[in-house]
């Protein structure tokens, strides 16, 4: 019988979000299993990625587009086209935005909606077509407990991710006859630079570094259910019991808690 890696040598996985944290660790997963690597990022950091998976051997080719416009969606599916065919498709990018909503500016909230919600849908209606005409293919989207959580002082991010939660689920019921599955990958805090990233060090949650996640860790649990065909798999035990007290709480309780880990000053309390 063919190994793993035999059976994925070759084959073509697009990552995005993948200069950094759980999006360069699934990377690294895919060129652990022979992939050739289509790698996209808003980071100039997209390109020292890339080159280092070729210094070890993988067929890697990064481009740095802004997904959240359709401007850098089209170059990213354009070039998929073109190197393809496309057999997982792992769509990881996204942007955070902390602080009160009245205090966010729309140029801000734009950008993560377009990012998190528009360039997601963007991408996968421009190439999970041609793996449905395959009848093969695998398709990740990185959502995020905070979908299920009514996000205090993160209420524009927790809404984006309960998109993805949710699109992911009825996409993936509807390619169920196709070939073609879709997991959601759902992780929790993870030490990433997305507090940072986010405006969210001075939050309690932000500062909280020993209870965050690995993101490799949290890359090896999305990776494996995308593989076993999982419509979607929460990383860590804490996360899956936070997510499962979300859906018996009233939400006015949950919001009260996000409060306290989310809230610009929090983490000079502990």
């Amino acid at each position: 019988m063919a190994s793993k890696q035999q059976s994925m040598q070759g084959k073509l996985s697009v990552v995005t979000g993948a200069s950094s944290g759980i999006g360069l660790e699934l990377a690294r997963l895919c060129a652990a299993d022979g992939m050739r690597l289509l790698l996209a990022s808003d980071e100039p950091e997209i390109e020292d990625a890339c080159a280092a998976f070729a210094a070890k051997g993988c067929q890697a080719e990064a481009l740095q587009v802004d997904l959240a416009t359709r401007d850098g969606v089209q170059q990213l599916v354009q070039r998929a086209r073109a190197i393809g065919p496309v057999e997982h498709l792992i769509a990881n990018a996204g942007h955070g935005l902390g602080r009160a909503f009245l205090d966010e500016s729309v140029d801000d909230i734009d950008h993560v909606i377009d990012t998190n919600v528009r360039g997601t849908v963007w991408l996968l209606h421009a190439l999970v077509p041609s793996m449905v005409s395959t009848g093969k293919g695998r398709v990740l989207i990185t959502g995020s407990i905070a979908g299920i959580l009514p996000g205090s002082f993160s209420a524009v991010y927790n809404g984006t991710k309960a998109f993805l939660d949710n699109f992911a689920y009825g996409l993936g019921n509807e390619l169920k006859d196709t070939g073609v599955t879709v997991t959601c990958l759902m992780p929790g805090p993870t030490d990433t630079q997305f507090f940072e990233r986010a405006g969210m060090l001075d939050t309690k949650v932000g500062q909280e570094e020993t209870k965050k996640d690995d993101p490799a860790d949290v890359a090896k649990t999305g990776y494996d259910a995308m593989m076993r065909g999982e419509a979607s798999v929460v990383h860590g035990m804490q996360n899956k019991v936070q997510a499962a007290m979300a859906n018996i709480l009233p939400k006015t309780a949950s919001a009260d808690q996000h409060r306290k880990m989310a809230e610009p000053g929090t983490a000079k309390e502990h």
